[in-house]
């Protein structure tokens, strides 16, 4: 990956991580991304944090905020969605346009949700898409296990939508 490249970490927030309800494997899912970021800053290659605050929410509540472990610097980019899509009535295509990124590698949270939709237009716009397949992360649900819809969602997307690396196989050189 090139200087044309940009690490996105969608949603991983304190409430997402640790909150009542905690994605299934939170810590590993934390110390994944934590591990890529510290890669990526050691390449120069620039992380954009995205943060998903619903309408009703207070946008200073401290659960809403990107997780502290991350390390997230005051410079990093922040994008705010209301929606699954990051891209989605939000700046994110223009600040990458403007940072001449061509190639998104993207994790977070949710799989099946705010991933999904993310890979999905980030093809659809003309980026070339890396998902971290070990660095994504969602709930069971009523009709499958978190790992299942992790499993079915790298399938999919790996299918046609981006190409699958787990952390360890994603370089920033």
């Amino acid at each position: 990956m090139s200087s044309t490249t940009a690490l996105l970490i969608i949603d991983l927030q304190t409430r997402e991580l640790t909150g009542p309800y905690p994605v299934a494997d939170h810590a590993r899912l934390l110390h994944t991304a934590r591990q890529l970021i510290d890669r990526a800053r050691a390449a120069g290659v620039p992380i954009v944090f995205v943060r998903h605050i619903d309408p009703d929410d207070d946008p200073l509540d401290k659960s809403t905020r990107i997780h502290p472990d991350l390390g997230a610097l005051p410079g990093d980019p922040v994008i705010v969605k209301q929606t699954p899509d990051a891209f989605h009535n939000t700046g994110l295509d223009a600040l990458l346009q403007e940072m001449d990124i061509n190639t998104v590698v993207i994790a977070g949270l949710q799989t099946e949700l705010c991933i999904d939709a993310t890979v999905r237009r980030a093809f659809s716009l003309g980026y070339l898409v890396t998902l971290v397949s070990d660095g994504h992360g969602t709930w069971d649900s009523e009709l499958l296990s978190a790992e299942t819809i992790i499993a079915h969602h790298n399938a999919v997307l790996g299918a046609w939508f981006a190409t699958l690396h787990t952390a360890d196989e994603v370089t920033f050189a």
